[in-house]
């Protein structure tokens, strides 16, 4: 789903509790680190991944971007939820002009959606294993509505959006940026938000299972505040391990565990069906990002329900920076919550 053309673009990652930018300068096989910032957004200002409240995250992007002094105005962003349909298909060999041609008649069989009300793109990867008369592609169907909210959303700031992505591939493509290709082994890349997990199965480096989880690291203070009858700002503050004088701390590690079973529950579930629909496959080793995945029971909770290795995403990995400007500290602490704007920030024009 691309948009427009120049050269500069920063990525802007607007997730249900803050918005995250990053700019990355490309040099010969890496790149190089800008410019970054986050900035926390109104309460319920995005809803189910959908724009509740345009004026506050107005403000909140331009606020952003003003602090941050930026004069690039070509953006990269990305989408997620229920507007966005993935599907893997098998379609008869054929030229990308010829995809580009059919693209709309083979959609219709495989999208819930009416076709006029989408915005469809399409990845080939290759002939079929099995069946060289056939090859892989991976469908894309986003609302058009949604899409031009976000467009809306964005020329408001005075931003000109060029490329619009889906959250799960801008994750992927910060992973093979920093960790390269794993071609032997089956990957699940889970990103964790507040509102939501996504989560994209890889094999062989391409993407062949996508599944939103629609539960998140809100589910925390929603507990928290249930069960302690303490405020949304207490909740916030407890769960980050801040001390209160009238909660005890064994009760918040209770919540804590309970509600990281039930999140990392949902997560093996999907990992499950893919591997009930997939010839028996195995997903071999599991990478997480997002604010959750920071909680350090998660990742020791999803490797023992699944009996894998369990890895946080250091988007920085293969990104140089001048610790003058940046604190390395700071980048190691909230590399999980960068890391899509960071695979947004890879983005250039014209890209598939």
């Amino acid at each position: 789903m691309i948009f427009q053309n120049k050269k500069d673009i920063i990525g802007i990652d607007i997730g249900s509790s803050t918005a995250k930018v990053v700019h990355l300068k490309a040099l010969k096989g890496s790149y190089q680190l800008v410019n970054l910032g986050m900035a926390k957004l109104a309460s319920e200002a995005i809803v189910d991944n959908a724009i509740m409240d345009s004026g506050s995250i107005v403000d909140t992007v331009k606020g952003l971007v003003e602090s941050l002094n930026l004069k690039t105005k070509n953006v990269a962003t990305s989408i997620s939820g229920h507007s966005v349909i993935i599907r893997k298909i098998q379609m008869p060999i054929m030229t990308e002009e010829e995809m580009e041609a059919s693209i709309q008649w083979e959609a219709e069989q495989y999208i819930p959606f009416e076709i006029s009300e989408v915005n469809l793109d399409f990845q080939i990867l290759g002939p079929d294993a099995h069946d060289a008369s056939l090859m892989n592609v991976i469908l894309v169907a986003a609302k058009k509505d949604v899409v031009d909210d976000y467009v809306a959303l964005f020329k408001e700031c005075s931003l000109n959006p060029v490329v619009m992505d889906i959250d799960c591939f801008a994750l992927e493509n910060v992973f093979e940026a920093s960790y390269g290709m794993f071609e032997d082994e089956v990957l699940a890349l889970i990103d964790m938000g507040a509102n939501s997990m996504n989560v994209n199965i890889l094999k062989e480096g391409i993407s062949v299972f996508t599944r939103d989880i629609q539960i998140g690291g809100n589910a925390y203070n929603e507990e928290i505040q249930k069960q302690l009858g303490l405020s949304g700002d207490d909740a916030e503050r407890v769960k980050l391990g801040e001390e209160m004088t009238d909660v005890s701390p064994q009760s918040i590690e209770e919540i804590i565990e309970e509600t990281t079973e039930k999140l990392t529950q949902e997560i093996q579930r999907s990992i499950d069906f893919f591997s009930a629909t997939s010839a028996d496959e195995k997903v071999h080793k599991v990478f997480i990002a997002g604010g959750v995945s920071k909680v350090p029971a998660v990742a020791i909770s999803l490797g023992n329900r699944l009996g894998v290795d369990v890895e946080i995403i250091d988007p920085w990995r293969q990104i140089s920076y001048n610790e003058k400007d940046f604190d390395p500290e700071y980048l190691q602490v909230t590399g999980p919550i960068y890391s899509v704007a960071v695979g947004l920030a890879m983005r250039r024009m014209g890209d598939k």
